[in-house]
């Protein structure tokens, strides 16, 4: 019998053998937000003020994942403390070999009511894009799905109010299996052929 640990330390060692950067250090939203700061102010070749950031967050984090797409994808202009306009991208449109492809795991954000741990979640400058959910074979795909849309029907929870807004897609990953949603405001997955789930585990 495979443990969800046993597929998790598979899945962490064949993302490094892509070139994925592990962090152990990611476990709560402070070292979240502290590694995007990072991220951002070296892409951006800019120092922010702690002042400036908490805007910056505040300005980005949205529970409109059209909105959060649409801020991932373009130039986007911010305004510093002394009036002057910072232009700005999260993402490195142009040489995309230059940005930082990062893996973290047992990530945990608080909500108003309990706290909520992520199993994998995949990051790009700091941000992160995918999460993956992992389950023992024998475990049903569908229970972890229903564990996804618990997270986010919980007061305050992170994809709503948190850099975890950005998610736009989840997967559910097993010794074997593979499911996959676009967003976790459903848990009906689409039929994957065998070449799709080629393609996703090549990420």
């Amino acid at each position: 019998m495979t443990k969800e640990n046993d597929i998790e330390q598979c899945l962490l060692t064949r993302l490094q053998d892509l070139k994925y950067t592990y962090r152990p250090d990611i476990r709560d939203r402070e070292a979240l937000e502290q590694n995007f700061r990072e991220k951002f102010e070296a892409l951006n070749r800019v120092n922010l003020t702690d002042a400036e950031f908490a805007r910056l967050l505040k300005g980005i984090i949205s529970p409109d994942t059209f909105a959060c797409a649409e801020t991932l994808r373009h130039r986007n202009t911010f305004e510093r403390e002394d009036g002057t306009p910072l232009h700005y991208q999260l993402v490195n449109l142009k040489d995309w070999c230059k940005n930082s492809f990062e893996v973290a795991n047992q990530l945990r954000i608080n909500t108003k009511s309990s706290f909520q741990r992520y199993d994998v979640i995949l990051l790009l400058n700091g941000l992160p894009l995918v999460q993956i959910e992992l389950k023992a074979l024998q475990v049903s795909p569908r229970k972890a799905m229903q564990q996804i849309v618990d997270y986010k029907n919980d007061p305050g929870n992170g994809y709503t109010d948190s850099l975890l807004c950005f998610l736009p897609t989840y997967y559910v990953w097993a010794a074997t299996a593979l499911s996959s949603a676009s967003s976790p405001r459903s848990i009906s997955p689409p039929s994957w052929s065998q070449a799709d789930i080629a393609n996703v585990r090549s990420l």
